[in-house]
């Protein structure tokens, strides 16, 4: 299951994370929001104890999404060891994400 980030877990879940980090910036009414939100759960799963696959509601926790200047959503960004290493901006395919973690294990 996707983690829950919240601006007040982020430094501590995120940034202080050993493993490196996908966390899916979206909103409860957006639609490309909601195509993409099986496939985060599915890579959670898959990546459980590689990666730490998470989401984070811009609505509901919008100081971290100001902070990473994420302007559309969805959004994914990786981090690497407390830096973010790639952005994912938009619907895309589960392979396209699948080939970004891979990328950043």
């Amino acid at each position: 299951m996707a983690f829950k980030f919240t601006d007040a877990n982020f430094q501590k879940e995120a940034l202080e994370s050993d493993l490196p980090v996908l966390v899916d910036f979206y909103a409860d009414w957006c639609g490309p929001c909601k195509m993409m939100a099986p496939v985060v759960e599915e890579l959670a799963g898959e990546y459980e104890g590689k990666f730490k696959i998470g989401k984070l509601n811009v609505d509901e926790e919008p100081g971290t999404a100001e902070k990473y200047r994420v302007m559309s959503i969805p959004t994914m960004l990786v981090i690497k060891k407390g830096q973010p290493v790639d952005t994912i901006v938009g619907a895309v395919p589960k392979k396209k994400l699948q080939d970004k973690l891979e990328e950043n294990l």
